[in-house]
């Protein structure tokens, strides 16, 4: 279920629901539901009194925080994906733009969903076939037309059943696969 908030919500509220439903990005919304701000488990920590303060200045800088609205911390008019972006797309922006989450929205700039690095590895795990027993094979192969066939043709023959199928562009013969 999408989780979504107002921007007048108290930061101490959006505090405890994001820890009740163990989630670090919650999207701010508008009456009509149009994405207008994102707030993450940094924002909140970075909205929190240092720990390094005695008990009482920490206590009463924490009650001062606390009840301000969450507009206050957000991040507003955040990075967004569309509906149509494909799991390696977003993965892509995922990683040049170097986020947790990103909102999705329509067109109009409703929000439909959210995609976390969660999800994806969630989505990837599907993929790759990992949560099941099985063999890894990798085969290095020249790059050239025709490869893939003449895998293929070998593993029909062997009748070998494939979970998934993975093509590396580059090897670096120091790392594991």
């Amino acid at each position: 279920d999408l989780i979504t908030v107002r921007p007048d919500l108290t930061i101490f509220e959006a505090k405890k629901l994001m820890a009740d439903k163990k989630i670090r990005h919650l999207p701010v919304v508008d009456e009509q539901g149009k994405l207008i701000g994102i707030v993450t488990d940094r924002d909140m920590r970075d909205a929190m009194p240092s720990t390094l303060l005695k008990k009482p200045d920490y206590e009463i800088t924490l009650n001062k925080i606390g009840n301000h609205p969450i507009s206050d911390i957000m991040t507003s008019n955040p990075m967004t994906i569309y509906a149509y972006y494909t799991l390696q797309d977003t993965l892509l922006v995922i990683q040049k733009k170097k986020v947790g989450a990103l909102p999705v929205i329509d067109e109009e700039g409703y929000l439909k969903g959210i995609m976390s690095t969660r999800d994806l590895l969630t989505a990837f795990v599907n993929v790759l076939n990992i949560d099941e027993p099985g063999t890894l094979l990798c085969i290095i192969v020249n790059e050239q037309p025709g490869q893939m066939k003449k895998i293929v043709d070998i593993v029909t023959e062997e009748n070998i059943s494939l979970g998934s199928v993975l093509v590396a562009r580059y090897w670096d013969e120091k790392k594991r696969v």
